[in-house]
């Protein structure tokens, strides 16, 4: 498969990543976001989790300290938007949105536009509406309601990626070990999937939706 890459001389300056819940974006591109640090040690990553208790809260924390560990000065927001009442916070929560400008991302990961969940596609529609004109990636999230889709950008990870990745969810979420679907074998599951859609060295990778993408073809040396 031809490969876009984008290397530390392109890094962004700011990434901003956004989740409706606690867990959302550990899952949706924990391990993306485990190889950006990686790669771009001088970027600084925005963390928002946007509905959450405190008991939670605490557990998000945790696990975004683990991900984000050795990257510049990264901001971690947890806000406490009633979950499950996303899409009737109504103003309240695009004034939130707005705050977020302030930060200037370069690059978005956000929820799936048509994630069945409603407090997913109200995110997703907020991030399209407040940054117009950005580089977004949208990721996915394994649920009971089976909304996956055909994604068309894929992040290859290592095994060691993925492990790491699963091994901060079932340690630093036991809130939701209790859950049938909250297990080292589905997150592996749809990784392995993914894996095979782009031939992934390891056969593992994560995979989002890039509604709008603008390239830019470098003149020849």
């Amino acid at each position: 498969m031809f490969e876009l890459a984008i290397g530390r001389a392109t890094a962004p300056r700011c990434a901003l990543l956004v989740g409706a819940h606690c867990d959302d974006i550990e899952i949706g591109c924990g391990g993306t976001v485990l190889s950006l640090c990686a790669r771009w040690p001088q970027t600084r990553f925005v963390w928002v989790t946007l509905s959450s208790e405190a008991d939670r809260a605490a557990e998000t924390r945790a696990a975004a300290a683990h991900l984000l560990a050795g990257t510049h000065d990264p901001v971690l927001r947890v806000e406490t938007f009633r979950a499950s009442y996303l899409p009737h916070e109504g103003a309240a929560l695009k004034d939130f949105f707005e705050t977020l400008k302030t930060y200037a991302p370069d690059v978005i990961f956000t929820h799936y536009r048509n994630d069945l969940h409603q407090d997913h596609r109200v995110v997703n529609e907020l991030t399209w509406n407040t940054f117009r004109n950005h580089l977004i990636f949208e990721y996915e999230i394994p649920k009971f309601d089976g909304d996956l889709g055909v994604p068309n950008v894929f992040v290859p990870l290592t095994r060691a990626q993925l492990q790491r990745k699963t091994d901060i969810l079932l340690e630093c979420f036991p809130s939701q070990r209790s859950r049938s679907w909250f297990t080292r074998e589905t997150f592996e599951a749809l990784a392995r999937l993914r894996g095979i859609e782009c031939n992934a060295p390891e056969g593992y990778a994560e995979a989002f939706y890039g509604r709008k993408l603008a390239l830019a073809f470098c003149a020849e040396s």
